[in-house]
């Protein structure tokens, strides 16, 4: 008698536990943002193709531009508000746990050191690159051997800095490293050659050879495959209800492009369905909004603004931009790619 009274008093625990709840925890960065009526993003100290540039206008663009805008949407209802804080590699995190921005959405891969010594949480992987080699096509090499006495040029502060070290060190190949602070920095060293090497992000090279450089075909991509590196949004810890903002921001847009939903007919989805996911999505079905703190609406507001993710690689990346790059691993997972979202119940 005494166990299956211990029985159903664990049951019954286990199901007050499962049990949905009424009200859910407004995230203290969320209510920062809006008191504050801008969200502040990371930018770059220059222009990181494709992801974090500054065009002609002056004006911020990129795929993560266009995802602080999202989530900026997602909040405040209004892309606009978006604030986005010129930063090197360098001086990201700092200006994180500073609080100088909100979140840090600017190519940076999730690594266990970051993860557990630095204070941050990070978001689901929202894009894949890994780190390569780009060499004077005079040189006449195609694979790192070929960089034995060289002079290798990386960015500061990046984890391309330390697995470029940490791969040719153990390839045994005798070279130099030299770390630049900006970008544009050490695009000029490697144009002057003052360097060999250029190690850099591969999707970010094949970028910077396609359309920076005045002879692409005077510059080789080596063979090596240094890493392959999950790259996320950054954000403080301690705030969980932040962190599910962020997933669910990135969420919303993957699942958007698998549903067919695009900026151009995300009203008239919303006002007729075609299933149950969609209705939920665009908050026709309520409780979307309400686990988050926001509205209801948020991600319908947030793909009218910006559109789906496949429409942001597209427009930053893709066929839509100058660098044509292809989506690869980067395309969603029922179309060859490694991208998916969690169940949106």
């Amino acid at each position: 008698m005494k166990k299956n009274t211990t029985l159903a008093i664990a049951v019954g625990l286990a199901g007050a536990a499962l049990a949905p709840t009424a009200s859910f925890a407004q995230s203290a960065t969320v209510q920062q943002i809006m008191d504050r009526g801008t969200m502040l993003c990371s930018g770059h100290n220059g222009s990181y193709f494709g992801f974090v540039e500054v065009n002609d206008k002056n004006e911020w663009k990129g795929l993560d531009i266009d995802l602080c805008r999202a989530m900026t949407t997602a909040i405040l209802g209004d892309p606009d508000k978006a604030q986005i804080v010129p930063l090197s590699w360098a001086q990201r995190f700092p200006a994180l746990q500073s609080g100088d921005v909100d979140i840090i959405i600017k190519a940076t891969g999730w690594t266990m050191g970051r993860d557990t010594e630095l204070g941050l949480q990070f978001s689901l992987p929202y894009f894949f690159g890994g780190t390569q080699f780009m060499v004077h096509g005079d040189l006449g090499i195609s694979d790192s051997s070929g960089l034995e006495g060289g002079t290798v040029c990386v960015e500061a502060g990046t984890t391309i800095e330390r697995i470029s070290a940490n791969y040719l060190q153990t390839a045994g190949v005798e070279h130099t490293m030299v770390s630049y602070e900006s970008a544009a920095e050490l695009r000029a060293a490697y144009l002057a050659n003052r360097c060999d090497a250029f190690a850099g992000w591969g999707p970010s090279l094949a970028v910077l050879r396609a359309t920076e450089l005045d002879n692409p075909d005077a510059h080789v991509i080596l063979n090596d495959q240094l890493s392959s590196e999950p790259i996320a949004a950054a954000m403080r810890q301690g705030d969980e209800g932040f962190v599910d903002m962020a997933n669910w921001t990135i969420a919303a847009l993957l699942i958007a492009e698998e549903e067919g939903v695009t900026s151009a007919n995300v009203e008239e989805m919303a006002a007729t369905p075609p299933n149950p996911k969609v209705a939920r999505l665009l908050g026709v079905e309520p409780g979307m909004g309400e686990r988050l703190g926001i509205r209801d609406t948020w991600a319908r507001e947030m793909i009218a603004a910006v559109g789906n993710f496949g429409e942001i690689y597209d427009r930053n990346l893709g066929s839509e931009s100058p660098y044509n790059l292809e989506r690869g691993l980067n395309n969603l997972w029922s179309h060859g790619g490694v991208l998916y979202a969690p169940i949106l119940d």
